[in-house]
């Protein structure tokens, strides 16, 4: 999987993380761009611990679906650490 792939990946998980955390996240398109592939990152390191293993790289329904919980993992930790102020109604 190319850079840009990565990136457009990034961008829809952090999306659909952002729609699922409830509270208003201050996050511009680049911020999102960065949490979703920060949780295809944490999502991927999971899949390794529970053994789900495949190629690197390779673009999978379970890759997507953890990057996107990976995601919302790091929202609510940034949440949690910020005593909530970026994660207002």
């Amino acid at each position: 999987m190319g850079i840009l792939a990565l990136i457009v990946v990034g961008v829809v998980a952090g999306l659909i993380a952002r729609a699922l955390v409830p509270g208003n996240q201050a996050l511009g398109l680049i911020a999102t761009a960065v949490l979703g592939s920060a949780g295809s990152l944490l999502g991927g390191a999971l899949a390794l611990l529970f053994g789900v293993y495949g190629r690197a790289g390779e673009l999978h329904p379970v890759g997507v679906l953890l990057s996107v919980l990976g995601a919302m993992a790091l929202l609510l930790l940034v949440g949690l650490a910020n005593g909530r102020r970026y994660l207002h109604a």
